[in-house]
């Protein structure tokens, strides 16, 4: 007998015949003899409708107001689970974040959990309770609701899981598991059976939609095995764990794209110390996340500086951004919208050179510019035109052989 927590996306629960589709998922696992937690999204296109309406309420919400209303999505899908359970004969009960209680920070929109009370949640799985658990959202120290960001249910489900102390973590979505890059874009795409949590990641960080970073962080912080299943299937799956000999042995796992990139570029930057903490340091205060940074070359005392954020957050970055470049002297500040960021993710680049080499080799021959490149020990990404996304994926497939993995 083991304790397994089980995550749903929002197409998993699309309507009440998919939700019914769950429940027989769930109640085959409780039937194998295991303690079942389950952690829910909202309905597809639920949180997209109340962001809608809470900005047609008001053109900047308040945050404290955004968040309390997009976490009611959630409260429909658990309470109709537990009910389909119920009817069906099997003990279940929903809660929400503010019940468990999921402690969270108070960055709202992007809440980061700090701890969980999983007593709750442990008194009823030992009266055989299957616990269904609203993903997404928590409560800070005030008592307010808080949200933890797009993607945030596979944090919520991979910290319950971490928390419960947990066998595993099945994180259930409308794929089949982890793909060497977008099948949707590069049809020879293989499902990879298992993948490191640093290439998870990474793979995560640079664009794909698989899995949240912060749940992959967690996952591997307390040694959590999340496996990536199918809802309307039961072939396929990836395991994410830790590394091994097996994982090294591959130069490249796999090849992802980020379409949600804006480019800034300060023009003529005085070149002198406490000049990039004061350009950034506005940004980190409202939170908002700065990807690649590349510095040119001084010239006479002055640099250009360029950098990538999220598109979604243009608006505010722009304000922020222009009001410290003429607080520095900057001569202007430049922002492109139309760009992608490619990148190629693999453990097995620590023991292997010329990797880069090969990526930058074969993008040049597509004819794509690259306009800002970053690197760590096992991921190289590379700021490209938009327009030379797909080229880029199905190129760098092609030339790592990534058809090839199993």
């Amino acid at each position: 007998m083991g304790l397994i927590v089980h995550k749903y996306g929002g197409t998993s629960v699309a309507d009440l015949e998919k939700i019914e589709n769950v429940a027989r998922k769930v109640i085959r696992t409780k039937e194998a003899g295991n303690e079942v937690v389950v952690v829910l999204s909202a309905m597809a296109g639920e949180t997209d409708r109340l962001i809608a309406l809470a900005q047609k309420a008001a053109e900047d919400p308040d945050p404290r107001e955004f968040d309390s209303l997009i976490s009611t999505g959630e409260q429909v899908t658990v309470t109709l689970l537990a009910m389909v359970l119920n009817r069906l004969g099997y003990r279940a009960k929903s809660f929400l974040g503010t019940q468990v209680k999921v402690h969270t920070d108070q960055a709202f929109k992007k809440a980061r959990i700090v701890r969980i009370d999983e007593k709750v949640l442990k008194h009823e799985l030992k009266k055989g309770t299957i616990c269904i658990v609203a993903g997404f959202q928590g409560v800070d120290e005030e008592g307010n609701i808080t949200t933890l960001g797009r993607g945030g249910s596979d944090t919520s489900a991979v910290a319950l899981a971490a928390a419960l102390r947990a066998d595993a973590c099945d994180i259930y979505t409308d794929v089949d598991g982890v793909y060497t890059t977008d099948p949707n874009i590069c049809p020879q795409a293989k499902r990879l059976a298992k993948i490191s949590y640093d290439e998870m990641l990474e793979m995560a960080r640079a664009g794909a939609k698989v899995l949240q970073p912060r749940s992959v962080e967690m996952a591997k912080k307390y040694n959590v095995p999340v496996y990536v299943k199918s809802t309307f299937t039961d072939e396929g799956g990836t395991l994410v764990t830790k590394e091994d000999k097996d994982m090294e042995k591959e130069v490249v796992s796999g090849v992802t794209y980020d379409r949600d990139q804006a480019k800034f570029t300060v023009v003529r930057v005085p070149d002198r110390p406490g000049i990039a903490a004061r350009l950034f340091t506005p940004l980190a205060d409202k939170n908002i996340v700065v990807d690649m940074i590349i510095q040119n070359a001084s010239v006479e005392g002055f640099t250009d500086l360029s950098f990538t954020v999220s598109r979604k957050e243009v608006k505010t970055a722009r304000e922020i951004v222009e009001k410290a470049a003429r607080e520095v002297g900057s001569e202007r500040v430049e922002v492109d919208e139309n760009v992608s960021k490619i990148s190629i993710v693999g453990v097995g680049m620590i023991s292997h050179s010329g990797v880069a080499a090969k990526m930058f080799a074969t993008l040049a021959r597509e004819g794509i510019n690259i306009e800002m490149i970053s690197t760590s020990e096992i991921k190289i990404s590379c700021v490209v035109h938009a327009k030379y996304t797909e080229l880029a994926v199905m190129a760098l497939h092609e030339a790592f052989q990534l058809e090839q993995r199993s």
